[in-house]
């Protein structure tokens, strides 16, 4: 767990996480966290919000990953297509059974070496083997699978199962279309990779369970971000 510096920032620690956790958790824009703080108080710009983002975003976003339990050994992969400073990109992402994001990669193309690289990533930063890998079908990841000898565990063309991953791309969507579409390859990039790992920790699927546990969960949540933070 790396510590995180707020040196020579005018606000309090306390104000900047705050920031930071509003914009990446909820489907808000950098004014609306600006008008929220303000309703606190707190008068600060949304240009200033911008900055503590990209700079303790990332930070944090590192120290929950390196704190998360390894995901399912059951992968769902697939694509979505995003547009992204006026050209059309893919954004190639993985999830486990359990819904939760495992990485994601833009890129320009749909081909073998799109695929090679996101599961790749995969094999390199999970330290988890797969049992099942399910795709939509797409050739290219069966080729992709096949190159490094993984074939044998993937499951093509399963839309019922492959339904996990598809419902994931739809908190993607919600920002895309706040944001007004991304504006470039490396800040779209940055910009998913926090979002999924501060989503990671406050998703919990509400309507499968009682409202007890869901107060666990969130409290667990909450502990897990506070260390993160700190």
């Amino acid at each position: 767990m790396t510590r995180v510096s707020y040196k020579r920032h005018r606000f309090p620690p306390t104000v900047i996480q705050h920031a930071v956790w509003l914009y990446f958790r909820f489907t808000v824009s950098l004014r609306d966290v600006e008008e929220m703080l303000a309703q606190r108080g707190i008068d600060v710009s949304y240009e200033t919000i911008r900055c503590w983002d990209n700079k303790f975003g990332p930070k944090i976003a590192a120290n929950l990953r390196r704190r998360k339990a390894p995901p399912s050994p059951r992968w769902r992969l697939d694509e979505m297509v995003c547009t992204i400073g006026g050209e059309r990109m893919l954004l190639w992402r993985a999830v486990d059974d359990e819904g939760e994001v495992m990485d994601m990669v833009v890129q320009k193309r749909r081909n073998t070496g799109a695929a090679l690289r996101l599961l790749r990533r995969l094999l390199r930063n999970q330290h988890v083997e797969p049992e099942t890998i399910v795709t939509d079908g797409l050739k290219s990841c069966a080729s992709a699978l096949r190159e490094i000898g993984l074939d044998d565990r993937h499951r093509p063309g399963r839309l019922r199962e492959n339904n996990r991953i598809e419902n994931s791309h739809v908190p993607i969507r919600r920002r895309e279309r706040k944001m007004l579409n991304f504006k470039s390859r490396n800040s779209a990039q940055r910009f998913l990779e926090t979002h999924a790992a501060i989503y990671n920790v406050f998703h919990v699927q509400r309507h499968m369970i009682s409202r007890p546990t869901l107060r666990v969960f969130r409290a667990r949540s909450d502990s897990v971000w506070s260390k993160a933070v700190a």
